[in-house]
């Protein structure tokens, strides 16, 4: 047996199930073993190795799968790099595989050749090169093994040619002995985060997507309905807990929900759960939630105290933790409902949701209006970056984890419609949404094709404005409206971009033809784009400006009190 022979008897010896890439010069042995092979391993031949990186993070964040991706050497390697970055940013589970040259050649400028392990060694997990093919096997596994375990996140498997041609004498370990799974917590700990969170006069539950990974949806419920507990979110934390429950104060942070923001900046005490408190949810870090004693559930160790002191760390798995909590909880009584009362007040007298805006232009928020309608509990929407994608995060409801991804940490635009590919080849029975602007969707269109060829359905949502919309609006609001270099002008035609790819494309220019075109949208045999007007100077509001402090949050439905 060959190197090549090797590497794909380990991928499906770790359940790998498809892999996205582009084959190139070094790679041949590998994919002519592939060629050759009939375990079942599905390839999807991409357009782009960046998009091949997002969809295998779409792959992941809806399953929780490891997702795989893979790109030849010099500048398919090169390309994979955004999306393994994007990854660890938001602690996504794949496995990125890069072609390299001869070992003979390594360090000698070789043609495409770039040091993949020094470029990716900040953005993964680990990295690993192959130089000896009797260590395929256990380079493959240890690769799975990492990503998938502990905090998740993106490993790099750095592949010469030769190896793959070598034949495979004998099968040799490789040395993880820096690397343990996290087991158990400190029961003393949880049992004073009990005490504390009960006895707590204005408490809040935060969480993000550290509660995604850890799959504790119903302990949090649990936890929430006996102790009355309101339940925030980050982006990434959205439909961890049901956020059409009564106790659910929606997401927080830049954008967020004024209710949330408000309730986490008065808190005394608040639980965290996977949250890493990121500038976009703290605002200016010394003035966020000043009075709360923090609760800090977490799984890395790095992230304690990072950012914020926790009073009570507890270093763990969520769902264990949170399963032990309850039970502690349920021994002890909490009965102050005066502050409960106070946030269900904010909640209904703080009402964004009455999106059905009929002018014209179409305003973003019909859109989100007509979208809440057509989407279901198992409906996956993925978004790019910009306006829309805040639109999505702080507008549309979830009442499922793995059900919203986006490119929180990074911020990649581009990674919307990659990311909805990848999802839908890993639940092909959902419908999986891509809402994106016309800038974000022009940087990886070109997986039209990828969709076509391999008969993959997502229905792309453009919400057309002819702009950056993000930083066009950061420009009117904080640059005196000096708007420098992001009008995009309304090309292409995206309507008829879709059918160049013999696809279906529908353009809206009212808001009375939205909910039809998405209904036909979704109702269409494969992937399709909805190309919708909207007006140029929609602005998302509220926001907390860049480095201010989350109490300085500004939008036209906030009381100039609110916070005070």
């Amino acid at each position: 047996m060959n190197g090549a022979q090797q590497f794909l008897k380990s991928l499906r010896k770790n359940k790998v199930e498809h892999a996205f890439g582009i084959p190139g010069g070094v790679l041949i042995p590998f994919y002519d073993e592939l060629y050759k092979d009939n375990s079942g391993l599905k390839h999807i031949l991409v357009r782009h190795e960046q998009a091949g990186a997002h969809m295998a993070e779409g792959y992941a964040k809806v399953s929780g799968k490891v997702g795989t991706c893979i790109g030849t050497s010099g500048p398919g390697a090169t390309n994979l790099v955004t999306g393994i970055a994007d990854a660890f940013m938001d602690s996504v589970p794949i496995v990125a595989i890069g072609g390299q040259v001869a070992t003979s050649l390594i360090g000698k400028d070789a043609f495409q050749e770039a040091d993949m392990m020094g470029i990716t060694n900040p953005i993964t997990k680990h990295n690993f090169q192959i130089r000896n093919p009797n260590k395929i096997e256990s380079v493959v596994d240890a690769a799975y093994f990492i990503a998938s375990t502990n905090r998740p996140g993106p490993v790099y498997i750095d592949l010469p040619k030769d190896t793959q041609q070598k034949d495979v004498t004998g099968s040799e370990k490789v040395n993880l002995s820096g690397y343990k799974v996290l087991e158990g917590f400190d029961k003393e700990a949880v049992k004073e985060a009990a005490k504390l969170l009960l006895s707590a006069q204005r408490p809040v539950i935060l969480v993000g997507g550290g509660a995604v990974h850890a799959n504790c949806s119903q302990e949090l419920k649990q936890l929430a309905e006996i102790c009355m507990i309101m339940v925030a979110s980050t982006s990434q934390g959205k439909g961890v807990f049901d956020e059409r429950h009564p106790l659910s104060i929606g997401m927080t942070g830049m954008h967020g929900k004024p209710p949330a923001v408000f309730a986490i900046q008065k808190s005394d005490v608040l639980f965290t759960i996977g949250m890493r408190f990121d500038d976009r949810v703290t605002g200016q870090l010394n003035s966020f939630a000043p009075e709360a004693k923090v609760i800090h559930i977490e799984i890395d160790p790095s992230e304690i105290h990072k950012n914020r002191t926790a009073n009570i760390p507890i270093l763990g798995d969520a769902k264990d933790v949170l399963t032990e909590l309850v039970i502690v909880i349920k021994k002890m009584q909490w009965k102050n409902t005066a502050w409960l009362d106070k946030l269900k007040l904010l909640k209904k007298e703080y009402q964004d949701d009455n999106l059905d805006i009929n002018t014209e232009p179409i305003d973003p928020r019909k859109l989100m209006f007509e979208l809440q309608k057509v989407i279901d509990d198992d409906t996956i929407v993925a978004t790019g970056v910009g306006e829309h994608q805040m639109d999505v995060a702080h507008f549309i409801k979830f009442a499922k984890p793995r059900k919203f991804i986006t490119s929180g940490g990074l911020g990649t635009m581009g990674f919307g419609f990659p990311a909805a590919i990848g999802a839908k080849v890993a639940m092909p029975k959902n419908d999986v949404i891509n809402v994106d602007g016309d800038g974000s969707f022009m940087m990886t269109m070109q997986e039209l094709a990828t969709v076509k060829v391999n008969d993959i359905k997502v229905t792309n949502i453009i919400m057309n404005n002819g702009y950056l919309g993000m930083v066009r609006s950061w420009h009117d609001l904080f640059y005196e409206g000096r708007r420098s270099q992001v009008h995009l002008g309304k090309i292409p035609d995206f309507e008829k971009l879709a059918n160049a790819f013999s696809l279906e494309g529908i353009t809206v220019e009212r808001p009375s033809e939205i909910g039809d075109a998405f209904k036909r949208a979704l109702a269409s045999d494969g992937t399709s784009i909805v190309n919708v007007h909207v007006k140029e100077d929609a602005i998302v509001l509220p926001i907390v400006p860049a480095g201010a402090s989350n109490s300085k949050m500004i939008g036209d439905m906030i009381p100039k009190d609110y916070f005070e």
